[in-house]
């Protein structure tokens, strides 16, 4: 098979819209609420899951028929642990303050749905290209929501972006404007609300092409 073929290509773009993990999947709902109330961790996060779920998709796709069927699980968790820590210990090294404020959910990607059931839907039964870009387009699917998400928090939350002061001074309400911060943006619930909303449309959008 080309490594560019039609089929490679689908397995890409599904991800991406009609099959996203988040929208439609609904998984990795879990760290989508806890690190998307500014955007830089959500960035972050979502360039960390891209990458283990990639590289673990082509070890274990390499694996796959060495691995006893009887301990597959466990291998993989090991497969994912080791990834894991790797990033852990690559963020703590060059975005400590970020790595932070991500706290223990770095550490959870290991038990992160979507991760695992590449793992055991797509990696265990086809070659090392293909789950290659199954993981990372699996990843970049559910990094745009956290990416959605993390902005809109961000922006209605702090007026920042990125922590650049999007809203002018002069807006705000102590400064004679009429523009003042939203303090449900920077809350659980309210990340929970936009993820439903994304999922809500997401589905408007792609009823015709389903």
């Amino acid at each position: 098979m080309s490594l560019f073929s039609k089929e490679n290509g689908e397995i890409f773009k599904g991800p991406l819209n009609l099959n996203n993990p988040v929208a439609v999947q609904v998984l990795g709902i879990c760290s989508a609420l806890a690190v998307t109330s500014q955007l830089m961790p959500a960035i972050v996060m979502g360039i960390s899951v891209t990458a283990i779920t990639a590289f673990a998709n082509v070890i274990i796709s390499l694996l796959r028929k060495t691995i006893p069927n009887r301990i597959r699980i466990i291998v993989q968790l090991v497969v994912v642990a080791a990834l894991v820590t790797i990033v852990s210990n690559i963020l703590k090294a060059y975005v400590y303050d970020v790595s932070v404020e991500l706290s223990v959910y770095v550490g959870l990607i290991i038990t992160n749905c979507i991760l695992m059931g590449r793992l055991e839907a797509f990696a265990m039964q086809n070659s090392p290209w293909p789950s290659f870009l199954d993981g990372i387009a699996n990843g970049l699917g559910y990094a745009f929501v956290l990416v959605v998400v993390g902005f809109v928090r961000e922006l209605l939350g702090f007026g920042t972006i990125l922590g650049f002061q999007i809203v002018p001074d002069c807006c705000y309400m102590e400064n004679g404007g009429l523009y003042i911060n939203n303090g449900m943006m920077t809350m659980p619930a309210m990340a929970l609300i936009l993820v439903a909303c994304f999922i809500w449309v997401h589905r408007i959008v792609n009823e015709e092409k389903k």
